[in-house]
């Protein structure tokens, strides 16, 4: 049993006059958050004003690099070549970094967003391009992943440190990938079973599949999506059942480094 996890969230998704998510009420419930980069949503002042509030609450401040997709939210597969999904996370991650450090904090992980990370696991291309991204800004920057893909696996490949992400308000299948989100079930609203499957997350170390049976695995954070319009909800039940549990919520070490 873990006695230790971080809670991360999507975040920082606004974009211009359109408001997505409550990053005010959902950031004290957190110990990380991962910050949209302008690609799938997110704009600079929406950027700067997520890094700002989650430095106020002493969270660490990840990069989500996603699909160049505004209108589809980043959640539509796009054709992309590897040289360009390399170049496209590198420069998002990059930026994220930039403002980062203008703020005087340090960007603590990377994680790729919707259907950029969908794709990366079962795409052995896109997969490597994203950790090659993380790597060459920072070789010790890790990379949140979902176990048992090929992101896990190109990420270790090349050295790039993970973290094992686990989420208690998806649907799992039997191999460990996300139910699709046309399946009924597939996401998750109620805050009290959000709850039960985060802590048989961490404390148990496997979920319930949808198409039956359990997926076992390791978990070093939860997430829960900003864009879920419980999201508030559903981060305070998940924090509160894992303390009454002896859990304690509290973001993975950042090793010092410049990214």
């Amino acid at each position: 049993m873990k006695t230790a996890i971080d809670l991360n969230a999507d975040a920082g998704e606004s974009y211009g006059a359109w408001t997505l998510g409550d990053d005010r009420a959902l950031f004290p419930l957190l110990s990380s958050v991962n910050i949209a980069c302008g690609f799938h949503a997110g704009d600079p002042l929406t950027i700067q004003g997520a890094i700002l509030l989650a430095r106020s609450h002493g969270l660490g401040i990840g990069a989500h690099p996603g699909y160049p997709d505004l209108p589809g939210f980043g959640r539509r597969l796009l054709e992309a070549t590897p040289d360009q999904v390399y170049a496209d996370v590198l420069y998002q991650v990059s930026a994220l970094a930039g403002m980062a450090r203008a703020a005087g904090v340090r960007l603590s992980h990377v994680k790729a967003h919707g259907a950029l990370s969908t794709r990366a696991w079962t795409h052995a291309g896109t997969a490597e391009a994203i950790a090659r991204a993380t790597r060459d800004v920072h070789p010790e920057l890790p990379l949140m992943v979902l176990p048992a893909t090929l992101l896990e696996a190109e990420a270790r490949a090349l050295g790039v440190p993970v973290l094992l992400e686990a989420f208690p308000e998806r649907a799992y299948l039997g191999d460990g990938r996300l139910a699709p989100r046309s399946l009924p079930g597939s996401s998750i609203h109620d805050p009290a079973e959000a709850a039960r499957r985060a802590v048989m997350m961490v404390v148990e170390g496997r979920t319930e599949a949808i198409d039956g049976g359990h997926f076992e695995f390791e978990v070093d954070t939860l997430c829960i999506h900003g864009d879920n319009p419980n999201a508030v909800q559903i981060a305070r039940a998940v924090r509160s059942a894992l303390e009454a549990r002896g859990v304690q919520i509290r973001p993975f070490p950042r090793p010092d480094r410049d990214a």
